[in-house]
């Protein structure tokens, strides 16, 4: 069974896009690709003929798979979001108990995840430790080097 995922209204076009863009631009390429391939002769010994077939096919699997995150991809009215919590698309401005440092991000779903705009993944051991969490509360997460603790000093939306 696949996973819901929240989007904001700009991810969710984003994403819209993307499939878009595979289906109705790349998707003819790559059969104008194998088209040419096949115009050049014998398939048997045929490189070209091979390597766009299997592009051909990464494309698919490509496609299959984002209309597969479409089609469980739910728009989040984010004035109806409990401000007292964090939650999917709360911005939290958290300190890092270990070495006093103050941070902002954003949690959105895995595809709209962008570390350099400030936006991480509800699926990220960060993001999944934040969630429910409330301002005053401090999360302790389980990373990879060991336990970061974060305190939750403020949570707001966009």
């Amino acid at each position: 069974m696949s996973k819901v995922s929240y989007y904001s209204a700009e991810g969710l076009k984003k994403l819209r896009d993307e499939v878009d863009q595979l289906r109705d631009v790349e998707r003819p390429k790559a059969s104008n690709a194998i088209a040419e391939a096949r115009d050049k002769g014998d398939l048997s010994e045929n490189a070209e003929y091979d390597a766009a077939k299997e592009a051909q096919g990464m494309l698919e699997m490509r496609i299959a798979k984002m209309e597969e995150v479409l089609a469980n991809a739910r728009l989040i009215d984010e004035s109806q979001l409990d401000l007292s919590k964090v939650l999917v698309h709360s911005k939290v401005k958290i300190k890092n108990q270990n070495n006093g440092m103050e941070m902002v991000y954003k949690l959105v779903a895995q595809s709209e995840a962008d570390l350099k705009s400030g936006k991480i993944s509800v699926d990220s051991p960060i993001g999944h430790g934040l969630l429910g969490k409330e301002v005053g509360e401090v999360a302790e997460i389980k990373v990879p080097n060991g336990v970061l603790k974060f305190e939750i000093l403020e949570i707001t939306r966009d």
